[in-house]
């Protein structure tokens, strides 16, 4: 089946754009945005943004609780990365050494993303299997931590933050090849919260998600420092963690009287 590549704008690049737009907007009203003003507006913004425990003790309409669904439901992102990433791989790696045709759904894909898989299929091969592995990988141990590792607790997030989840998995490994063409167990100790501490965790806060902003910046070295679409792939990690260990670092000073007054949020020595 011939396709010609339709003119106009890489859809996948527009839609890192408006996602990267969307978490630094709302990365800059949390800092910025007068927590004194409680009106509708504000008080749906705050619902959105926050989760799990950073959600306790937020004074919510009734209403928006019909939009919480569970936290645990965190493990369904890592499932349907597993399943789809790990397609994708197989897929691409079908075709890349055994010369079988990639499957008509998926070069229709990715027609309509305005990616056309042959253009560049001489160029990245090994660049595209090093860096969805890697996504398949890293689906997988988070995976096996939500079932075997992660106790959750009560806690809720709200639907459109579900939906960006499984969105953002389902987005990244089809981004990956537009670049081509084509567990351990542990003890509870405590259900209740702590001020963790050694590692990193004594210059951030949050080392799970600064850690979370390298995997995708050595990705990003893999596929190549010219990878434009990727760069955006990572500015929108760089501003959704931000966010999120903005929101665990408030929790923490809020919680614990004690809590390092030096410790960063997110980077080290800077946020």
């Amino acid at each position: 089946m011939q396709l010609s590549v339709p003119a106009g704008v890489n859809v996948i690049s527009l839609l890192w754009v408006l996602l990267d737009a969307a978490f630094l907007t709302a990365f800059l009203l949390y800092l910025f945005l007068d927590s004194s003003r409680q009106s509708f507006l504000y008080s749906l913004f705050q619902d959105v943004i926050r989760y799990g425990k950073t959600k306790v003790g937020l004074q919510r309409p009734v209403w928006l609780h019909y939009f919480d669904v569970p936290k645990r439901w965190f493990s369904h992102f890592y499932y349907v990365s597993v399943i789809w990433n790990g397609s994708l791989l197989w897929f691409f790696l079908r075709a890349l050494l055994l010369g079988h045709p990639v499957p008509d759904w998926l070069r229709l894909l990715l027609y309509y993303l305005n990616v056309h898989p042959k253009e560049h299929i001489l160029g990245g091969e090994l660049s595209v299997v090093l860096a969805l592995t890697l996504v398949w990988l890293l689906s997988v141990r988070r995976l096996m931590e939500c079932v075997f590792v992660s106790v959750f607790s009560d806690g809720v997030m709200h639907l459109v933050q579900y939906c960006f989840g499984l969105g953002y998995y389902l987005l990244i490994g089809v981004t990956i090849i537009s670049q081509c063409s084509l567990s351990n167990t542990g003890t509870v100790i405590t259900m209740n919260y702590a001020v963790p501490s050694g590692d990193w965790f004594d210059k951030v806060s949050c080392p799970h998600y600064f850690a979370e902003l390298l995997i995708y910046i050595s990705i990003a070295i893999v596929l190549g420092i010219w990878s434009t679409t990727w760069w955006l792939v990572v500015i929108y990690v760089l501003f959704s963690q931000a966010l999120a260990a903005a929101l665990c670092h408030e929790f923490y000073h809020e919680k614990f009287d004690s809590y390092p007054v030096q410790r960063k949020a997110f980077i080290p020595f800077v946020f």
